[in-house]
């Protein structure tokens, strides 16, 4: 509970931020993004089983600079994860995992056609762990580390329902650069890849 009012709190915090700005610079949208992911080990000995459904939800914040191109930043929850199979044990190991992430990139949008726009997005997806479970919803927050990084990139439209409003529906594909597990007595690196399916609202 601790958890989602500090999350709410901050969120409340980031829109806050931008009340005030100038429409046609600054856009939120909330997101809402149903995502499939899996864990992808690099060395024998441990072997990626299955993936796992999971959501991403929060705010997103588009900073125009120019007229078709803005900074890309938010604030989400992301609830993702995966199974790994350790084969010296013949154990799998479900990871659902949950991540505080804050993306940063650039995106590209067209000119708006027939009340429709299209967009593409590429960047650096920071996060940080929030919680860790397996399949018994055992704590393994000790085999998991902080702070994850990877890349991710995408494409996209937003369809125009008046006013400054717009749906936005897109798929994005984010790639880990980094190890995410810490398993005592295995020296493998496990990055968390995802395929994202893009929905929002955007205000």
């Amino acid at each position: 509970m601790k958890k989602q009012i500090l999350f709410a709190a901050v969120l409340l915090l980031f829109v806050m931020t931008v009340k005030g700005q100038e429409a046609r610079t600054i856009r939120l949208s909330f997101v809402a993004e149903p995502q499939i992911s899996w864990l992808k080990p690099d060395k024998d000995g441990v072997e990626s089983r299955s993936g796992m459904t999971g959501y991403n939800f929060g705010v997103v914040l588009d900073r125009f600079f120019a007229d078709n191109y803005a900074i890309s930043t938010g604030l989400t929850i992301n609830r993702t994860g995966g199974k790994l199979t350790y084969n010296d044990t013949e154990e799998d190991v479900d990871y659902k995992l949950r991540y505080l992430e804050i993306p940063i990139g650039l995106k590209l949008r067209s000119n708006e056609f027939r009340r429709t726009c299209f967009y593409g997005r590429f960047g650096l997806t920071p996060q940080i762990n929030i919680e860790a479970r397996d399949g018994e919803d055992h704590s393994v927050g000790d085999d998991v580390r902080l702070f994850d990084l990877g890349y991710h990139l995408g494409a996209g439209l937003e369809y125009s329902i008046g006013g400054s409003n717009a749906l936005m529906f897109g798929i994005v594909y984010h790639n880990g650069f980094t190890d995410i597990t810490d398993v005592e007595g295995y020296s493998d690196k496990t990055v968390l890849n995802r395929l994202v399916f893009e929905i929002g609202f955007i205000f």
